[in-house]
């Protein structure tokens, strides 16, 4: 990994390259790295001499994990996204729309330094997924921007009246900010973007794609191939308070975890859950994945199912790769009612209660979920072809 980490942030650049392309990346969750990590391989394809910075907080491992290019990687703070408690389920919107004030409140402070920062690297185009910093960042060098997201983050905060009242100027900043893009690429299953017509386009599903045949990625690993094999997917948080013992005692499922919870009880409580289940709980660890030449998209291709809360990330990535959601509200996050009302067009799929999810009372709702017909609608999921093609429009 250390090899790989200087591969990322020390390459040498030789000198007939394109002015650099620099990436601001919300570090709120997996999906908005995720999407652009696709976008970035595309447009290595196209343009193998050109540098890449990026410029985020999200988690540093998932580029060195799944991107195969060379990226100047810079961690920094682009936003400040949405404060979770404990795990992938509860958020404090209180705490969330403090800290995007606090963060906002600075933004021209911000912006300045940042545009510093593209002037001293000659940078040709910015993008940002999607925080306000980024199209703030060019507007203040003189630099072209391109969004790529399915919501805009005023959106989400002013879906918390009462706790935007204390912050009455944040909506607004973000809004600023967000008009002098030049262009915003909006994806499926979009919410927000008020203001923002004028230079708005719609493209496809921005996703990752699996390119394994999901028998040898189950072989890889040991999974049985005769029952429904199951991917639980909360993120980097995990799922706290789940009841492991009814899991691991479920027949005809193989239940697969990425994941452990955070909370160190919790942990210890699922780790020993999955040494005593005899292979129908099972926990696989990043590095076991990396080991097995296998990446994340893989296992959710292999997998029949992914439980989880709908997020633009895991919801792309089952559409693309054909597999079935079992979902479970996330708290008052206003991406999840466009989540909830679009997703049967293009994916099978069905709600788990909460109390049903962290009972591990899941037969049921899996057993109906499988018997359910495909989804009417065929998605479109080659987005990150269309969003490089329209990066390298200011390349030249």
């Amino acid at each position: 990994m250390a090899a790989l980490t200087q591969y990322l942030v020390l390459a040498q650049i030789p000198a007939s390259m394109l002015p650099p392309v620099v990436f601001y990346i919300s570090g709120h969750g997996f999906g908005h790295a995720s999407r652009a990590i696709e976008v970035l391989h595309v447009l290595g394809e196209r343009e193998p001499d050109l540098r890449v910075i990026v410029r985020t907080s999200a988690a540093r491992s998932l580029f060195e994990r799944t991107l195969r290019r060379p990226v100047d990687f810079h961690h920094i703070e682009c936003d400040t996204g949405i404060v979770q408690i404990d795990d992938s389920l509860q958020l404090d919107a209180r705490a969330s729309v403090r800290r995007a004030d606090e963060f906002h409140r600075a933004l021209d402070a911000r912006a300045a330094r940042e545009a510093a920062f593209l002037r001293n690297q000659r940078a040709a185009v910015v993008v940002g997924d999607f925080p306000p910093l980024a199209f703030a960042s060019a507007a203040a060098a003189g630099l072209p921007s391109v969004g790529i997201s399915n919501f805009t983050w005023d959106w989400i905060y002013a879906a918390y009246p009462d706790e935007i009242r204390s912050a009455p100027d944040l909506v607004p900043a973000i809004r600023r900010a967000y008009a002098s893009a030049t262009v915003v690429l909006r994806l499926p299953l979009w919410g927000g973007f008020e203001g923002l017509e004028r230079i708005t386009r719609d493209i496809p599903f921005v996703a990752r794609h699996s390119h394994r045949d999901p028998a040898e990625v189950r072989a890889r690993f040991g999974l049985p191939a005769d029952r429904p094999l199951v991917l639980m997917s909360f993120g980097g948080y995990g799922l706290a308070d789940v009841e492991t013992e009814p899991l691991a005692a479920m027949t005809g499922y193989t239940i697969v975890a990425t994941d452990a919870p955070l909370a160190a009880d919790s942990s210890v409580r699922w780790m020993s859950a999955v040494n005593r289940a005899g292979g129908s709980l099972v926990h696989l660890g990043d590095r076991r994945i990396s080991e097995a030449g296998c990446r994340y998209e893989d296992l959710v291709r292999a997998a029949d199912v992914v439980v989880t809360k709908p997020g633009y990330g895991i919801v792309a990535e089952a559409i693309a790769n054909d597999t079935a959601i079992l979902y479970t509200s996330r708290g008052c996050f206003a991406e999840y009612d466009v989540m909830v009302r679009e997703m049967p067009r293009f994916a099978r799929c069905r709600f788990i209660d909460r109390a049903d999810l962290l009972a591990g009372r899941w037969r049921e709702h899996l057993d109906r979920l499988l018997a359910q017909p495909p989804p009417p609608e065929a998605a479109s999921t080659d987005g990150a072809r269309h969003a490089a093609e329209e990066i390298r429009r200011f390349l030249r």
